[in-house]
């Protein structure tokens, strides 16, 4: 099969991150015994959707993983063109939900199977497709915890995200939470008797706003945009009607951290705010939404170094948005992204990637297969 008509497949399942994902991991699984190649899947603890993991050549040797994941951001159907959840191909441009985040790239690798697979690799490459990292990364930490039972420690993992196939060496670290206030109701006309949980929340969002200013006087890393950690209130809501005193009110933010500063102590200072309020009778419940560490890898790595010489292109120092490379680093796994798309056509209606692209991504990837046999 060629790439277009994998990706075709993959864009087919609608494998929206926070659902089942049984469909895509199977056929996915079963594309790679055909090629002779075995796969093993974990289950995560939601239980109704599962991380893959292959190896291509000897897994006792250090090699190389290729990862991306599996799943997509929705899409609603009354704003896109034509059907999101089926490819379409208008001259170079292939439409589909995912294509550029990332089935793009998980259909490269899979169309490169059949060259690796007779190339005899004296250093493994290994596929690691990943669930639900539109939430987080929640799936992949679950693989990558495996690591050491499936291969010898790897020599890098080159993470698929659209980035033009330039190498880039650098994201920042999130994390996010959802904060809930609980009060007591009553009628509006006695605010004595109640609670009111919107306006406890009140004091929660000032400190999160003055927070995020305080951010944006330092510390500072030149190389992100915007070079400073943020914070932001993504989302509240809290009432039932206007003569109800609320009982109920919740807040999710999040936090973005530039290198070296741990994302949930951006957090703390909101998280105790909130505990204050305990003090005046309310229940106070902090969830963590989801939350993963930024990435740094030296220009001067030999992973760095190899893509550099692959690509042909400097690499990027950094970029704005998050993937699952930081936690491989985390593990002690270097990790760099490179992977083919554009990062300003993910999330949208009428997604799409261009078939040079995923043809150069294929390339990329037989190369470094080359590389490995070599």
């Amino acid at each position: 099969m060629t790439a277009t008509e994998i990706l075709e497949k993959l864009v087919s399942f609608a494998s929206v991150v926070g659902t089942p994902n049984h469909d895509i991991v199977a056929w996915i699984r079963d594309y790679l015994k055909a090629h002779n190649v075995e796969a093993a899947v974990f289950m995560g603890p939601e239980g109704d959707r599962s991380n893959l993991f292959a190896t291509i050549g000897p897994a006792d040797v250090p090699g190389y993983i290729l990862s991306g994941h599996m799943d997509v951001v929705q899409a609603e159907a009354i704003e896109w063109t034509t059907a999101p959840f089926q490819l379409r191909r208008d001259g170079e441009k292939l439409f589909g939900r995912g294509t550029t985040d990332m089935k793009g790239y998980l259909a490269a690798a899979l169309a490169a199977v059949p060259q690796l697979a007779k190339a005899k690799l004296k250093r493994p490459i290994h596929l690691a497709f990943s669930y639900d990292e539109e939430a987080g990364c929640r799936g992949v930490p679950h693989l990558i915890a495996r690591l050491p039972t499936l291969c010898a420690a790897p020599l890098g993992a080159i993470i698929g995200e659209p980035s033009n196939m330039r190498a880039v060496l650098a994201h920042k670290g999130k994390a996010a939470a959802r904060l809930t206030v609980r009060g007591r109701a009553g009628h509006s006309s006695r605010p004595d008797l109640g609670l009111n949980a919107v306006h406890a929340m009140a004091s929660v969002l000032n400190a999160a706003i003055e927070h995020a200013e305080n951010l944006t006087h330092g510390p500072f890393e030149q190389a992100f945009e915007p070079p400073y950690s943020s914070l932001q209130v993504g989302t509240i809501a809290g009432g039932k009607a206007i003569n109800i005193i609320p009982d109920l009110c919740t807040l999710e933010l999040e936090a973005r951290a530039i290198s070296g500063v741990n994302p949930d102590s951006l957090l703390a200072p909101i998280r105790q705010k909130a505990q204050t309020l305990r003090a005046a009778g309310f229940e106070i419940e902090w969830e963590e939404v989801s939350a993963y560490p930024a990435l740094a890898l030296p220009c001067e790595s030999a992973l760095a170094r190899l893509l550099e010489d692959m690509t042909g292109q400097t690499p990027i120092g950094a970029v704005s948005y998050g993937t699952e490379a930081g936690l491989f680093q985390a593990a002690g796994v270097d990790a760099i992204i490179c992977g083919p798309g554009d990062i300003g056509r993910a999330h949208k209606p009428d997604e799409f990637i261009l078939t040079s692209e995923l043809a150069a991504c294929q390339s990329f990837i037989e190369a470094l297969g080359a590389r490995c046999a070599a």
